[in-house]
């Protein structure tokens, strides 16, 4: 286990052993205070012996999000017992419900846009981040896209602390490049060191003009009448530094202009070749197909990638945004 990522975890189990002297000095000694002591207790000797993340059972790596999300944990998926493996599966159920219900609606048209997105996770629940939010008082509406790093439960409740950072700070009123950096220095602080999240947050007016803020995403494509441009990464993903910088690139879109954001559940797709989709195959198919409405133009993406991959197993969640300019 990565040294930064254990110190993390003891520093966890540390805070949890306090916490506990703590309550057994107000309530009194409990025999499930006792049994919560001895886990930490055994958590923090297994560290002392280098074999900590160690499934007790088959002695290979427990998921690094597992014990993201509970540092006791001391089996692997594969060694649960069928109670365990109840619980888990009820709490993976519950994690996918909530995480869909924090989604906006897949389909918007407003003030002189529209918009459609497809969101696949590739488990029960997934670390891409996608929101649309209108901002009041001006109408004009964000659009966010990103990927967190990890896979799995952890991810995934990165994701929904991405969602209620952006929820919270659209409202304040900030300018793209402050509300990335605001948004970047409360992710930095209060997520596990080594976390970070690439994402893509623009700002589209009534007029056609779009705001884009690009913290170490993918390229967004911007499709002009069969011409399409890239917009790159103008800073480094969210939580990477706590003082990050999010230069925004600008760009005017007419009517029948579009966007296309995606992450890299269909850029690396694979197929059984192990050839990657890629981002030129995706910026052509966007070139041809430009003059589809933004779920035609989805649903095109979803498909060639479906025919490239030839069946190939999906490993990876998968989000593709289009926005169009309407009128």
């Amino acid at each position: 286990m990565a040294a930064m990522n254990e110190q993390f975890l003891r520093g966890q189990l540390e805070e949890r052993k306090q916490k506990l002297d703590a309550a057994m000095a107000r309530a009194g000694r409990t025999e499930e205070f006792e049994r919560l002591v001895q886990e930490v207790d055994a958590a923090l000797g297994r560290m002392e012996k280098g074999k900590y993340g160690l499934c007790e059972k088959c002695h290979e790596p427990i998921e690094p999000e597992r014990l993201q999300a509970d540092p006791l944990m001391c089996f692997c998926v594969d060694h649960l017992n069928a109670e365990q493996q109840r619980a888990l599966q009820d709490d993976l159920d519950l994690a996918s419900r909530i995480q869909r219900g924090l989604l906006p609606k897949p389909e918007l048209k407003l003030d002189g846009w529209e918009l459609h997105y497809h969101y696949a996770p590739a488990g029960p629940v997934s670390g891409d981040y996608c929101d649309l939010i209108q901002e009041t008082g001006t109408g004009d509406i964000f659009f966010l896209l990103g990927d967190v790093s990890g896979h799995g439960v952890a991810a995934s409740m990165l994701m929904t602390q991405l969602h209620a950072t952006f929820r919270s700070l659209v409202s304040v009123g900030l300018p793209v490049d402050k509300l990335m950096e605001v948004a970047n220095r409360v992710f930095c602080e209060s997520v596990p060191t080594g976390q970070f999240a690439t994402l893509v947050c623009g700002r589209a007016s009534r007029g056609g003009v779009v705001e884009i803020a690009n913290a170490g995403h993918l390229p967004v494509l911007v499709a002009r009448k069969g011409e399409v441009a890239r917009i790159t990464a103008t800073g480094v993903p969210l939580g990477m530094f706590c003082a990050g910088h999010f230069p925004v690139e600008k760009v005017r879109l007419g009517a029948g202009d579009s966007l296309v954001l995606y992450t890299d559940g269909l850029s690396e797709a694979r197929n059984t070749r192990d050839a990657e989709y890629g981002i030129g195959r995706l910026t052509d198919l966007v070139g041809q197909r430009h003059a589809l409405a933004p779920k035609a133009l989805v649903d095109a993406c979803l498909e060639d990638v479906k025919m490239f991959s030839s069946g190939a197993a999906r490993g990876d969640d998968l989000t593709v945004m289009v926005l169009r300019k309407s009128v």
